[in-house]
């Protein structure tokens, strides 16, 4: 026995810990079913009123002492607010700490009510109860819900993601397990079959009784809108609210309303780009999103890992477009490229040739030229063929080790014969002295392609003798020619990698339409909406020659690591997340816990088979699928591109073997391949994830002849995906069977495995077809996954340390943009402005440059004389002095722009208030007139003080998100320009920290100078009534439209249109019979109007 199978024994492993943890909370729910079994329909529904009052009623007090701290707000000065607001947030943490208390205590009724609702739904196909409004609205729209007199008629059938369905779930006792496991803010990996779907109705009402809603996150819109629909009469019969933003256009009225539901679904991406449009809105009115409360990620490990590698960004044209030179500087890296080509061809030859020899420096010269090779065009075909030969692979990998001694010293010896050098492993491409010399060619300029040593050079300048204009014009020139020319390099370098490094059809396709699409390495599909990122997507667009997109700006970004680490609880559930789980605690703090299986799995998981070449290897995987066909088995071929996918395709066609498949140019196929991938003899090849989210079924002629066979055509770098493959066989105790068929050319086995094992196969003599199978063997590859993930973890961790140091500063820019927005609490944020400005401006400790500062920011005369200042020895008194002078003079120029106003607005509105719902209202800071759009009514009901918060909110939104902008530019050119620090042997991300910060405290004193600046300057030059303009009507469309046309010096055009971009994946879905009342007909709710006249009204 192992020692950690003895500590194991003693204290028990992490799984028996999990048990002890949780089976307490089932036994309750146990208990509790019992009694709850027994009510009827309408007492169910009771109970269910009953829990969501004792939720309300246990923070009774906290919520009523915040409406109070609300109500005082307006009536306490501007500079006082703050410890109000404080004290109002503070409250709002208890009533959820509160909220969670009250959800553990009723957690046994609530699960109790959720089994037996399915119970109820599963026993009977019609279910009565007493019509609510809720029944009499659900019945003007859904098929499942009639009424009758005062009754409402449920039924146990609806449709869902296009088809019909009928209920026949109940909760088994592991399903209650995961759904408590859920309820903690765990992760519950549950088995292929288990009914991962079903478990989360368990959480999702406990927690939608709060009414502070939960978000369903699904990986793509199709389960999204799915599941919606299948769950949702479960929720809808109890009175909660059920709503998919998928379903919805981003940024309208429709989509606030599925935000508003008690329990709203929708995507990953759609949830993160809504959050930044939120920090992109114009008014309150806009803004969709509520607080984030509860969510739980289905496919956790795919969501949380793979998707969240990429952030999320919402970008629109540059405002000064530069030429790109992708296409220019295309013919350039063909020439390369071919010439590369021939020479990397040539090597492999001489390799051949000299190899083999018996002189031994001829060995040695062989194995040079074949590592030059190499070092070419890793992934030449015949290259890749030779090096899995007995002995190749490892002579070349000591050729290697020769030229790597004392820090790569040797290694310009290997590599300067060729035009440029490839390294796999670190992802990057690197031109050598002859390569720029065959792309110069007889240019004028030799240095055409040659980043001057600008250190140097600008040490020479210094010590030329020139001065004044002159030297500074020569600099600036220096400075000039070395941004031109790294933006040459940085082109012929994304363009050798889109050539080199990318191929199409495995890490990207282009659609008809001439779109380059990236293809996700992990699940095989189309990642809609996202591109590679530092001018990567144009050179694969230049490359394939379709229209090269313009250079993009970013408004704004987060990854999804920072996005749904703000909610306020987060659980998840997937089929593989413990291989995984020290990332997911690292960066979410989310406990893995392993949910047992309703019965034993009976799949037989065989050893891996490793063959030399990957043509033994192809071969070998169609005699298995012509094997597993005779003996009536369905098949599942899993691949890891479209490449392959096809390539397969082809040879199951020559065999005469029918199949179908499923990838990238697929995909909108999957559902009714993957439901019938468990027919008997059906072939299915499809990438290794694919399918996710849904189960293939089996009839009892396919578990008689031996269930479903999974074949596996390679390893993929990740375990995780390799056990999403192997599940999709074995659901639910079926019979089944998977198998990896692996040759030493594959990606994984030739960056990281190769060596030891095909030394085991050159030294027991292995030929050519023959393949090696051991369990030491599958262990062997296992390690190199490991590998391969810690290298990932490291590569996410790194991209979530960059993004945290722009997190800390995003939120404290969304919060004061959220403040000004809603502008319940902009005054006090302006007077911590004002504040920090006159504690910045005093530290000059200057009296002269301290009275030119006061007056430059806050057009303020200095409070105190000179003389006062230099004999004061209190510096916080002259602060507080300066502070209450300029609040006082804030205050005062905020006064009489409403005393200025409110003649005009009294009169516009006494004479013509039906002419005019808001207006436009001119304000001039001395520079720029400032359109500020009011509602009328509201300015005059309030003598003009809506004038001044709407010139207030207007003019830091503006402020805020220029500056925003400005910021996020400079933190990628710092990101970009970090990484040479590397070479000076410091750690770049130590430095980007340090400068981001600077960049934030300018970015912040810029903000502060320039709203104040504008604030304490504002004037309104418009005095007459006839010189009032009609602002436009405050629907959401024409505000967007004004905010553009009207609005520009506010606004940027640019920025508004990509806030409005629909970001969900465009699919092609079966057009629906749907259930449709005409106008004239009686409505379905029962009362008796015309259809047009009750829930029909306006439609």
């Amino acid at each position: 026995m192992g020692f950690n199978e003895l500590i194991g024994k003693l204290f028990g492993n992490k799984n028996t810990r999990d048990m002890r943890e949780i089976q307490p909370w089932v036994e309750k729910v146990k208990k509790a079913y019992i009694a709850i079994e027994m009510l009827t329909a309408d007492e169910l529904r009771a109970k269910t009123k009953e829990l969501q009052e004792r939720i309300r009623l246990s923070a009774t007090e906290e919520n009523a002492k915040i409406i109070e701290l609300k109500a005082k707000v307006e009536e306490t000065e501007i500079e006082e607010r703050e410890q109000l607001f404080n004290q109002i947030d503070k409250l709002e943490t208890a009533v959820l700490d509160k909220y969670e208390v009250a959800l553990d205590e009723i957690l046994p009724e609530a699960f109790a009510i959720v089994k037996a609702t399915a119970k109820l739904f599963t026993e009977n196909e019609e279910v009565t109860v007493t019509a609510t409004d809720m029944d009499r609205a659900l019945a003007a729209t859904k098929d499942f819900v009639r009424i009758e007199g005062d009754k409402a008629i449920y039924k146990n059938h609806w449709e869902a993601g296009g088809n019909e369905t009928i209920w026949n779930m109940i909760h088994y006792d592991v399903q209650l397990f995961g759904g408590v496991v859920l309820h903690k803010g765990k992760i519950a990996e549950m088995a292929t079959g288990e009914g991962k779907t079903l478990v989360a109705t368990l959480p999702v009402f406990l927690n939608a009784l709060t009414g502070n809603g939960v978000h369903v996150v699904t990986v793509n819109d199709y389960l999204a809108k799915r599941d919606s629909e299948w769950m949702g009469p479960l929720y809808q019969f109890h009175g909660l609210s059920v709503d998919c933003i998928d379903k919805h256009q981003p940024n309208s009225e429709a989509r606030r309303q599925a935000y508003m539901a008690d329990i709203t679904f929708g995507t990953n991406n759609e949830f993160g780009f809504d959050y930044l449009r939120d920090n992109m809105a114009s008014s309150p009115a806009d803004l969709v999103q509520r607080r984030h409360n509860y969510a739980i990620v289905d496919e956790v490990d795919s969501v949380l890992i793979d998707d969240a590698r990429t952030p999320l960004i919402i970008s629109g044209p540059v405002a000064k477009k530069g030429d790109q030179l992708f296409e220019e500087l295309r013919p350039f890296v063909e020439r390369l490229v071919e010439a590369q080509k021939r020479l990397a061809t040539q090597l492999l030859a001489e390799a051949k040739k000299l190899i083999y020899s018996e002189n031994k420096e001829e060995v040695e010269a062989g194995f040079l030229a074949l590592f030059r090779s190499h070092k070419a065009l890793p992934k030449n075909k015949p290259l890749i063929k030779f090096l899995s030969e007995p002995g190749i692979k490892t002579g070349m990998l000591k050729t290697e080790a020769i030229y790597m001694e004392q820090n790569n010293r040797r290694m310009p010896e290997a590599t300067d014969v060729l035009y440029f050098v490839i390294d796999e492993k670190m992802n990057s491409v690197d031109l050598t002295d002859k390569g720029i010399e065959l792309i110069t060619g007889n240019a004028a300029d030799p240095t055409l392609f040659v980043l001057p040593d600008i250190a140097s050079e600008m040490a020479a300048l210094d010590h030329s003798g020139l001065e004044g204009e002159e030297l500074l014009q020569k600099k600036d020139e220096l400075f000039t020619n070395y941004a031109v020319k790294s933006e040459r390099v940085h082109t012929i370098n994304q363009l050798l990698k889109a050539y080199t490094m990318f191929e199409k059809n495995t890490e990207y396709i282009v659609t008809e339409q001439g779109e380059v699409k990236i293809v996700d390495e992990q699940t095989g599909r189309i990642m809609e909406g996202r591109r590679y990122s530092d001018g990567l997507h144009q050179a694969i667009e230049a490359k394939e020659r379709v229209k090269v997109e313009a250079a993009t700006q970013t408004f704004a970004t987060i990854t999804l690591q920072n996005y749904f680490r703000m909610y306020h609880k987060l659980s998840g559930m997937t089929g593989t997340a413990e291989t995984e789980a020290g990332e997911l605690w690292d960066i979410y703090k989310l406990d893995v816990v392993v949910i047992p299986t309703n019965r034993p799995i009976a799949r037989n998981d065989m050893n891996d088979r490793i063959y030399k070449t990957q043509r033994e290897k192809y071969n070998a995987v169609i005699d298995e699928v012509q094997k597993m066909v005779a003996e009536g088995r369905p098949v599942l071929v899993g691949t890891t591109s479209v490449e392959i996918s096809e390539l397969l395709s082809r040879m199951l066609t020559m065999r005469k073997i029918p199949h179908n498949v499923l990838n990238a140019k697929l995909h909108q196929k999957e559902a009714d391949i993957v439901a019938k991938a468990g027919q008997r003899g059906t072939v299915t090849i499809a990438t290794n994830m694919a399918g996710r989210g849904t189960d293939i079924k089996l009839t009892d002629e396919v578990k008689a002849a031996g269930g479903l066979a999974i074949i596996g055509t390679e390893r993929h770098e990740s375990r995780r995906v390799d056990r999403q493959l192997r599940g999709r066989a074995g659901r639910q105790g079926d019979v089944g069977s998977s198998v990896f068929f692996v040759s030493l050319e594959d990606n994984l086995m030739r960056l990281f495995a190769a060596d030891r094992i095909s030394n085991v196969m050159d030294k027991l003599g292995f030929q050519e077809g023959e393949m090696l199978e051991h369990k030491m063997i599958s262990k062997s590859i296992e390690n190199a996954q490991k590998k391969v993930e810690e290298n990932h973890f490291g590569t996410r961790k790194h991209l979530l340390e960059y993004d945290d140091v722009m997190n800390k500063q995003r939120t404290v820019i969304y919060t004061k943009r959220r403040h000004a927005l809603m502008g319940e609490r902009i005054g006090m944020d302006l007077a911590n402005m004002i504040w920090e400005r006159c504690e910045r401006i005093l530290d000059l400790g200057d009296y002269e440059g301290i009275r030119m500062e006061l007056f430059r920011v806050m057009a303020l005369e200095c409070p105190f004389t000179e003389q006062e200042y230099a004999n004061s020895k209190k510096y916080d008194e002259l602060v507080e002095r300066t502070f209450n002078a300029a609040m006082a003079g804030f205050k005062a120029k905020m006064d009489r722009l409403a005393q200025i106003a409110n003649p005009v607005i009294r009169q516009v509105y006494e004479r013509e208030a039906g002419r005019f719902e808001r207006i436009l209202v001119p304000i001039t800071d001395g520079k720029r007139v400032y359109q500020i759009p009011v509602d009328l009514k509201a300015a005059y009901e309030s003598d003009s003080r809506e004038v001044v918060k709407a010139f207030e909110k207007a003019i830091m939104l503006h402020v805020i998100d220029e500056a925003w902008k400005e910021n996020l530019r400079e933190l990628d050119e710092l990101k970009h320009s970090v990484r040479n620090a590397s070479y000076e042997q410091k750690d770049p991300l130590l430095i980007y920290k340090l400068e981001s910060v600077n960049l934030f405290d300018a970015m912040v004193n810029k903000i502060n100078d320039k709203t104040l600046s504008i604030l304490m300057r504002g004037q309104i030059p418009m005095r007459e009534p006839d010189e009032v303009r009609q602002a436009p009507i405050e629907t959401r469309a024409q505000r967007r439209q004004q905010y553009q046309e009207n609005k520009a010096e506010l606004t940027d055009r640019n920025q508004q249109a990509a806030a409005q971009n629909d970001t969900r994946t465009q699919r092609r879905e079966p057009i629906r019979a749907e259930h449709t009342v005409g106008r004239n007909d009686p409505c379905p709710c029962g009362s008796g109007k015309k259809f047009k006249n009750c829930h029909g009204k306006g439609l």
